[in-house]
């Protein structure tokens, strides 16, 4: 697939997302942690043995920050406080300011957005449906998707405007029988469609480094790399980190046998907004959860492999799933010496 849209991202590269990590204690794998140092295991039901409780204007997570409230279920127990943020924040060692508007806009003032005509489209991102076209078995890897932008001259009604539009789907943030907070949704969500952001602060490499060596085996971590690669051999990272400033993406568990699917999805700029969308068809109550480790509907190199499969020794997974693994992905690379 070539990186198509207007300037900087009309040249020919392939582009794939080779996989998606995320880590906790050099010595214990990669897992999150509940605050408070509960362990988070991945995926189930809803834990609760009570109904969940629908969403109120006085209990939301999001401070109103988003379109629709999200709740938490016990209502007696609110999750540890944080700074929410629906989009991508600038953090330390970041090259990109995720805020700032780079790519130009298209002109599609009389037409709608079509492959053969709008310089943001290189094939239809979504059907008429809001739903991702390109997603299951049938591509090797994970396709990046560039969406028209505030510099196009489309209406905010275009066809390829999707993330930008945030929450579609009343969601819930709840306490499971193990795994800490989990992520769960209390209406269908039909296959395709776009679920949440996996949004934070957007760091450089040295600064993961530096946050990973402090940790504990205690602290929550949830830090995640998404690695591209194009088609002369380069990579390009992002890594992001909601830890202390973050959206409810964080509450996301890993499965091995996942409903979501992470996508890169670029709309202002080349920092790429962590898109989780609908793998199947996934039913009111059901925890939402995507795999770490990125093999989900994304084949991977052998050195990516390597870089998640070797080293440290591995947490247990508690998925639940038939095909799950026994234990956590883990990305080696993430805690070389500083």
């Amino acid at each position: 697939m070539r990186l198509c849209g207007g300037g900087t991202h009309n040249s020919q590269h392939s582009l794939r997302v080779s996989k998606v990590y995320r880590v906790t204690s050099a010595a214990l794998g990669c897992e999150m942690l509940a605050e408070g140092g509960e362990k988070m295991p991945r995926l189930g039901m809803a834990a609760s043995e009570e109904e969940p409780e629908a969403p109120t204007e006085q209990q939301d997570i999001t401070r109103g920050l988003e379109n629709l409230p999200v709740s938490w279920w016990p209502p007696e127990v609110e999750p540890a406080p944080f700074q929410y943020t629906p989009d991508h924040v600038t953090g330390p060692g970041a090259d990109i300011d995720p805020t700032e508007i780079t790519f130009p806009g298209c002109i599609c003032l009389k037409t709608p957005c079509r492959p053969d005509t709008c310089s943001c489209l290189c094939q239809e991102n979504y059907d008429d449906n809001s739903c991702l076209r390109n997603i299951g078995s049938e591509g090797k890897y994970a396709q990046p998707v560039f969406e028209c932008n505030a510099m196009c001259q489309c209406s905010d009604r275009c066809k390829n405007r999707v993330v930008q539009r945030g929450l579609q789907f009343h969601l819930q943030v709840f306490k499971t029988d193990k795994k800490g907070w989990g992520l769960r949704t209390l209406e269908f969500i039909p296959r395709g469609r776009f679920v949440c952001e996996y949004a934070g602060e957007v760091l450089g490499f040295p600064e993961v480094q530096r946050r990973i060596q402090l940790q504990t085996v205690h602290d929550s971590n949830y830090i995640i790399a998404i690695r591209e690669h194009v088609y002369n051999g380069q990579v390009m990272e992002t890594f992001v980190d909601p830890t202390y400033t973050g959206n409810i993406g964080r509450y996301l568990n890993h499965s091995c046998e996942p409903n979501l699917l992470m996508i890169p999805v670029r709309i202002d700029s080349m920092v790429p907004k962590l898109a989780l969308f609908a793998a199947k068809d996934i039913l009111p109550e059901e925890e939402l959860s995507y795999d770490y480790s990125g093999r989900f509907l994304n084949l991977m190199d052998s050195e990516d492999g390597e870089k998640l499969d070797k080293g440290k020794p591995r947490k247990p997974c508690y998925c639940g799933a038939k095909s799950c693994t026994a234990s956590l992905p883990y990305d080696s690379s993430l805690y070389c010496p500083l």
